[in-house]
């Protein structure tokens, strides 16, 4: 065979690209090729001519053969050759034969050959070869599994896929910059293939690819010139995410990014404009190598002139007046010229909850409203403005949709909308829905995105759709902890988007009816001195038409006294405890949307068996609390309830039992005096306190009988303040906000009648990580990290010796400050790091109160939320001072919680 190639093309390096070729896409891949031969048809049948030397021959027998999987006939077919027909070897009818094979993609080699010439016919070869596909991925020079699954993912790296020139050139692109945005500034990525040796299929191929990230390229000098105005060190400050290499640098890391240098070197220009640099900008810039892990930048700057600002003047405005607009803009003649600044207060698209013009406009409804700042003069220093205004149509919303709810049922959506069809546009409504949605707990707060619809300038119309991700709603509380001497355990099942409609319904449980916002939790409490159980119950929206929220709950428990002598329950002697509750709130409109009001009425059964305590003089008997609360909460934290970035929680609580002591007639402070409260033996004689029989008037109260009268209905009345302020005080990208989170908390516990005096219920116990004490008689467990459980109560003041701790306090105060600092905010887990600075203290009366005699902490610690479990977290206290009673610094403290506030 004598061969004679007209066009050889060898792709000798090729390799890889994806596309699942399975025998059914092949057929589609075989048809396509059929039409584009028809397509191309004419052409190829056009007037034949030579190429170089080329002669006319007679076409004889057309073979197929290489490695391909079409069949031959089809192959030729596809050609548009004929037996018979004349054509020019080599020719321009041959060669446009080759180069639409080319273009079809789907041959790495194509080529002919003359195998015989006899009598002016020649046969021809045709010798091709398809792509070859993908068989496997190996990724080396990497060692986490999730990075090697995400690099396949992200490139389409699945088997079967046609493995191209292309496919490795830019697998391998993606890769590098992928790395170099991480700071490995000096990554190389190699990509080869190998044949896979299979008699089945001899065209599949395995992707080695050998990733080198080097060491992360480091800033080792950031040199700015020109400028003398401004300091370096202000300008290096704007450059947010470019920053030199500091040993104290923790937040902000110094590598070298690409993209992130582009923007800050904006930054850096704005800065200047930021103060009166009109026409700053960067004359050049330099990267220079130091070493294989340092660069260096020279950054070089004009200032220009510094600017002020001269007349502003409105155009276009007939919805506001000069007046307003100019106090809305708050710039004023003579300011230094603020570029950014100016903008900002116009219109600031990365902010939507900014006060400027533009959101001034669109919470009036002029959605379609543009602004447009001119300079219609300068002159020496000054510069005057025109602020050109086109206020366009009111806008109303035509529909209002939500897409993306697979188990949340729309009407539970819906009714949290403040955006309704037909309503004027107001842009505030529309960032509230997004924040009331995402307060739900039912959604993923971090992709809620509200999106517009066929917005009509014209019309003044638009539709809106919100479009969210389900988050789990349901959780499992596994809790554990030390406290009151003991390891508290807690089991609980939380359903946060439960529906009772749907009990009764079979196919519903999945595990459980979900889907009307209800909540229903059952959890279980148990140490080795006591148990609990309580069931709850919330319906956020009662009778479905207006946000009047329905609770109730239910729960009992069983406590023994605790020896402290052999550390052990004394289960001969116990405290039962019944309580239910019912209580309704309703969230308020005036002064704002943000306010809720509450009011519970609680009822709570004490029983004791032989328990007796320095916190119970009578050790057999019975008290009962009825209680009315009143709460008045104020929450406009936005927006994920997990992470606030920014806002703020307030609260107060007053809790009341009826005054019985101005209508029952007893007179409290004279019960010692009466004879059903004085002491007597078993045949009813009057005795003393050392067991004597006395005379009547020698007698002396029975302070167990006493207490048990004045115990018998309780009454108090119990105030509580708390707020919470979150500030974000810099942000490092998206979802990276470093945020404060300042607290402050009152307690007062106090009594209608100072004869009758503050029950031994209901108390504040400071201390600890803030899990439940295994008493649990109304009292409230105060969290102060770098202390023991419930060990910061207050001293005897007239022996100056430390309380028992079943006394508990009165009065308490505590304040903190908490920097927190997100890992992860990702709907399977979110994660944040915190430090934390803290004080407290706890009082008998208002006559040792002092808000600044405080014990304080330090620490950090870290957070993990997952929908399935709640919040998992750890903290590490140092405490600055002693315990009550005790000498020296506390010191270290860990503290382990589960299920505990954000």
């Amino acid at each position: 065979m004598k061969p004679f190639t007209i066009i050889k093309t060898e792709n000798e390096d090729l390799e890889k690209q994806v596309s699942n070729l399975v025998s059914v896409f092949m057929t589609k891949r075989i048809l396509a090729f059929v039409l584009v031969c028809f397509t191309f048809s004419i052409a190829a049948n056009a007037q034949d001519l030579p190429i170089g030397n080329g002669k006319k021959y007679t076409l004889g027998e057309i073979k197929v053969t290489g490695s391909t999987r079409y069949n031959e006939s089809t192959v030729v077919s596809f050609t548009r050759l004929k037996k018979g027909e004349e054509i020019y070897i080599p020719g321009q009818r041959l060669s446009n034969v080759i180069k639409k094979l080319w273009d079809l993609d789907m041959f790495s080699d194509i080529e002919f050959y003359i195998t015989n010439v006899k009598d002016g016919v020649a046969d021809l070869e045709l010798v091709i070869t398809d792509i070859p596909k993908l068989s496997e991925v190996r990724i080396q020079g990497i060692k986490k599994k999730k990075d090697k699954e995400e690099l396949i993912e992200e490139n389409k790296l699945r088997t079967g896929v046609n493995v191209t020139e292309n496919l490795i050139t830019n697998t391998k692109n993606y890769i590098e910059n992928k790395y170099k945005k991480d700071g490995y500034f000096n990554a190389k990525v190699a990509i080869n293939t190998v044949e896979v040796k299979d008699t089945t299929n001899n065209n599949m191929v395995n992707m080695v690819v050998n990733i080198d990230t080097g060491d992360k390229v480091k800033i080792s000098n950031i040199d700015i010139i020109g400028n003398k105005q401004i300091s370096d060190a202000k300008l290096k400050r704007a450059m947010k995410n470019t920053k030199q290499k500091r040993f104290y640098r923790f937040w902000k890391r110094s590598k070298f990014n690409r993209e992130d240098y582009q923007k800050d070197k904006q930054n850096l220009v704005n800065k200047l404009k930021e103060n009166g640099f009109r026409d700053a900008r960067i004359i050049s810039d330099s990267l220079i190598t130091v070493d294989e892990n340092n660069i260096a930048l020279d950054i070089k700057v004009e200032e220009g002139n510094k600017y002020y600002i001269g007349n502003i003047d409105f155009v276009g405005n007939t919805v506001y007046t000069d007046d307003f607009l100019h106090r809305a803009l708050g710039i004023k003649k003579g300011d230094t010229y603020n570029g950014v600044l100016m903008n900002e207060r116009i219109e600031d698209p990365e902010d939507p909850n900014a006060t400027n013009i533009s959101t001034i406009y669109r919470n009036n409804g002029y959605l379609f409203s543009s602004f447009n700042l001119v300079e219609t003069n300068v002159y020496n220093d000054t510069i005057d403005f025109e602020l050109r205004i086109t206020e366009g149509k009111e806008a109303y919303f035509d529909e209002i949709r939500v897409v993306g709810n697979n188990r949340t049922k729309d009407h539970v959506i819906y009714r949290n909308l403040l955006t309704k069809p037909g309503q004027k546009y107001n842009q505030q409504d529309v960032v509230s829905t997004v924040r009331e949605l995402g307060s739900l707990g039912f959604f993923d707060a971090e992709q809620l995105s509200p999106e517009f619809i066929d917005p009509d300038p014209q019309t003044g119309t638009l539709s809106l759709e919100y479009n969210v991700v389900e988050a789990g709603a349901s959780q499992i509380e596994l809790q554990g902890g030390y406290g009151g001497g003991g390891f508290i355990g807690t089991l609980g099942l939380s359903f946060n988007n439960f529906s009772i409609a749907g009990i009764f319904d079979k196919d519903a449980y999945k595990p459980v009816p979900m889907g009307d916002g209800q909540s229903l939790s059952l959890r279980a409490q148990a140490s080795t001195f006591y148990q609990t159980y309580s069931l709850s119950f919330i319906e956020p929206w009662l009778g479905g038409r207006k946000p009047v929220q329905l609770s109730t709950s239910f729960s009992y428990t069983r406590q023994f006294l605790y020896d402290y002598r052999s550390r052990k329950p004394d289960r001969t002697k116990s405290f039962d405890i019944l309580g239910v509750s019912v209580g309704f709130g309703k969230r308020l409109t005036e002064p704002d949307p943000y306010l809720q009001i509450s009011h519970a009425v609680g009822f709570q059964r004490y029983d004791l068996n032989n328990y007796n305590t320095g916190l119970f003089t009578y050790g057999d008997g019975f008290s009962n609390n009825l209680t009315y609360t009143l709460g008045i909460t104020r929450d406009n934290t936005r927006y994920n309830p997990i992470f606030p970035i920014g806002g703020s929680v307030f609260s107060i609580t007053a809790k009341f039992t009826p005054p019985y002591s101005l209508w029952n007639g007893v007179d409290y402070n004279d019960l010692q005096n009466q004879s059903e409260f004085q002491l007597k033996d078993d045949d009813g004689n009057f005795i003393d306190n050392s067991g004597n029989r006395v005379l009547p008037e020698n007698a002396v109260g029975d302070q167990s009988k006493i207490d048990q009268e004045k115990y018998k209905w309780l009454e108090f009345y119990k105030v509580k303040f708390k707020g919470d302020w979150y500030t974000t005080l810099a942000n490092f990208g998206e979802n990276k906000n470093l945020v404060l989170r300042t607290n402050v908390e009152y307690g007062f516990l106090g009594a209608y009648n100072q004869d009758r005096g503050i029950p031994p219920f209901e108390r504040f116990y400071l201390g600890g990580d803030g899990l439940g004490s295994y008493s649990l008689d109304g009292r409230e467990t105060i969290r102060l990290r770098g202390y023991p459980n419930q060990s910061l109560i207050p001293l005897d003041r007239t022996s100056l010796s430390q309380a028992s701790n079943e006394d508990g306090a009165t009065i308490y105060n505590k304040y903190s400050l908490e920097l927190r600092f997100p890992i992860t905010l990702k709907p399977s887990a979110s994660i944040y790091a915190l430090t934390f600075l803290e004080g407290g203290a706890s009082y008998d009366n208002f006559r040792d109160f002092n808000p600044f005699q405080l014990n304080r902490s330090a620490g950090a610690g870290l957070r993990i939320f997952m929908p399935a479990f709640g919040l998992l977290g750890i903290d590490f206290g140092y405490g600055f001072d002693p315990i009550p009673g005790q000498s020296g610094a506390n010191g270290w403290e860990t503290h382990f919680i589960i299920g505990q506030q954000f």
